[in-house]
């Protein structure tokens, strides 16, 4: 029988070994699925930071190990998986390292090739790295001793079961083949918006990306990016209808985008709900909101890209002043605030915008209060903002439906006794409230005066109508039309034909309008037609969207299609255009 001492130490020693195997079966277990593997091999590439779980990387694994156990397949999907995610959620490291490690080794997939891109070679490397080491680790050998590495490069390596990962920046996607191409940011932040950049990588995802596929029928291919551009590649995807189950986690929650896929629905329920509170408080969020300005944070947190030009507002349309020509009527709009501000949200704005209109016909934009406040506080805000406005400056205010808008329009009206107050009620579409003021700043005759509430107030606008937040467009719409006169709910032509003195025309079917006979017999809808408009027509948008500005002598060459609704609103016809 061996010494005490010694028979000692074989008991701790045989103690030991059962811990270590428990252990490693206890990994095992926790590792069959893609976010424990994620989890338990956190600490073998960020020894020094801990590990902070959110629910969405719950999301991104499960549909991540839909593709590797066909599930995608066995619902009739194209195994094809499109991510858009806001930077800092961990996206490259759980798609790009840990998902292709956890296939060779958890599910014994060593077997599997995969073809990794991204627009910046250095990102190549750096997951190519990541993966490497983890997958050499100490700790991953002991548990998944099959996977051995038989070639080990800086890009790329291989493993002795014929498995591989081979790397290369987006642009030279034009050899190799994989099971798996992931393409994670095939844009760069800083070339996105350049057009030529922007074509040449949408032409290599067309046209290279499906052929790098080992098996064209169940190969997968996954892109994983933030927006940047609604015609990035993303947008391509969309837009083209490729069949990606497109998982699209913003930062701040819209009720009315909620992600659903075949497999998972978006488990937020409150407006502007964050993400991933765990690392991105709402703190962390709104500070890194201003640098980013409302363009970007539209794209890359929101994840909803939108032109900063070519929307309903050209910003560059709007000029900017240091001095202001002699004013002949003023007015300040107010939009308050729809939503109530609660933690975890990004409520609504309070805005009151001031305009003027010059006695050069044009309309100067001089001042923007935008504020998130109590109702009381926004009481007092408008009291205290009519002070010092003065009397010369209109005020007006939206008068909501039912007994509460109209005890609060009594109340504000009561509170500016001895201003000039109007309550009107919103009708119609933003859109459409907002398209007189769009066509006035077309023409150059919006102008802003020179402030520090500038750029904000021309990003929304610039965003509208697909922005987060529009209270800014509605204050100034209703400024516009307080000051030229437009009626609730009044479109474009009518507003023209009545500020013409033209006595209304009568209702006419769509197709019930009339050329003079004889006129371009034969001539098609896309033939053009010369019309005289109605004494004192600004510029005006015709059905097809075209628009239309009469020169000096009131003339205006019109497509055919959009004669019948002018000639039906006052518009006279001239001549066939030549």
């Amino acid at each position: 029988m061996p010494p005490p001492a010694q028979l000692l130490t074989a008991i701790r020693a045989e103690q030991a070994r059962r811990s270590e195997r428990a252990e490693r079966e206890r990994i095992r277990a926790r590792t069959a699925a893609l976010a424990g593997f994620v989890q338990e091999a956190w600490h073998v590439l960020e020894p020094n930071q801990p590990y902070v779980h959110g629910w969405h990387i719950e999301a991104l694994c499960a549909h991540l190990e839909a593709i590797t156990h066909g599930r995608f397949l066995a619902l009739g999907l194209e195994n094809r998986l499109l991510i858009n995610v806001p930077p800092g959620t961990m996206k490259s490291l759980i798609v790009s390292v840990f998902w292709p490690a956890w296939e060779w080794g958890p599910c014994g997939l060593a077997g599997l090739r995969y073809l990794t891109t991204s627009y910046k070679e250095d990102f190549v490397k750096r997951d190519a790295r990541r993966m490497r080491d983890l997958v050499s680790s100490a700790w991953y050998r002991a548990l998944w001793p099959h996977v051995a590495l038989s070639r080990s490069g800086e890009i790329s390596f291989a493993n002795t079961a014929t498995g591989s990962r081979e790397g290369m920046p987006f642009a030279s996607l034009t050899a190799g083949r994989g099971d798996r191409v992931i393409i994670d940011d095939p844009h760069s932040t800083e070339t996105a918006e350049s057009e030529t950049e922007r074509e040449r990588t949408l032409r290599i995802f067309r046209e290279s990306v499906t052929t790098r596929l080992n098996d064209p029928a169940r190969s997968a291919i996954v892109v994983i990016m933030q927006r940047l551009h609604e015609r990035d590649v993303s947008g391509e995807i969309l837009r083209l209808g490729l069949g990606y189950v497109h998982l699209m986690l913003p930062m701040e929650f819209e009720p009315d985008r909620a992600c659903r896929t075949p497999i998972f629905a978006d488990p937020r329920t409150l407006d502007g709900e964050l993400l991933f509170p765990e690392r991105f408080p709402r703190s962390v969020v709104e500070r890194d909101k201003v640098p980013l300005g409302a363009y970007a944070v539209a794209g890359q947190f929101q994840q909803r890209p939108a032109p900063r030009e070519g929307g309903l507002f050209d910003r560059a349309g709007f000029g900017i002043v240091d001095a202001l020509p002699p004013i002949e009527k003023w007015v300040r709009a107010w939009d308050f605030a729809g939503t109530k501000k609660r933690p975890g949200a990004d409520p609504d704005w309070t805005v009151g915008v001031k305009m003027g209109r010059g006695t050069d016909k044009r309309f100067y934009i001089v001042d923007v209060v935008r504020v998130r406040e109590t109702p009381g506080k926004v009481r007092q805000r408008l009291i205290n903002t009519a002070g010092q406005d003065g009397a010369a400056v209109g005020i007006r205010i939206p008068k909501d439906a039912g007994q509460a808008g109209i005890a609060q329009v009594e109340d504000y009206v009561t509170a500016l006794a001895g201003f000039i107050v109007s309550a009107v009620a919103p009708t119609g579409a933003k859109e459409v409230r907002a398209k007189p003021l769009s066509s006035q700043v077309e023409v150059g005759n919006v102008l802003l005066l020179r402030g520090p509430w500038n750029e904000t107030f021309l990003e929304e606008l610039g965003m509208f109508p697909t922005g987060g937040h529009d209270d800014q467009v509605d204050a100034a719409a209703d400024a516009f039309n307080e000051l030229a006169g437009v009626l609730p709910g009044e479109g474009l032509i009518e507003f023209y034909r009545r500020q013409s003195g033209v006595s209304p025309a009568p209702e006419l079917p769509r197709h019930g309008w009339s050329i003079p006979s004889g006129a371009g017999a034969g001539a098609g809808e896309g033939s053009r037609i010369e019309l005289l408009a109605p004494a004192g027509t600004g510029m005006v948008i015709g059905l097809s969207g075209t628009r239309y500005t009469p020169d000096t002598h009131g003339r205006i060459t019109v497509l055919r299609a959009d004669a019948g609704p002018l000639l039906a609103s006052g518009f006279s016809y001239e001549a066939e255009a030549t």
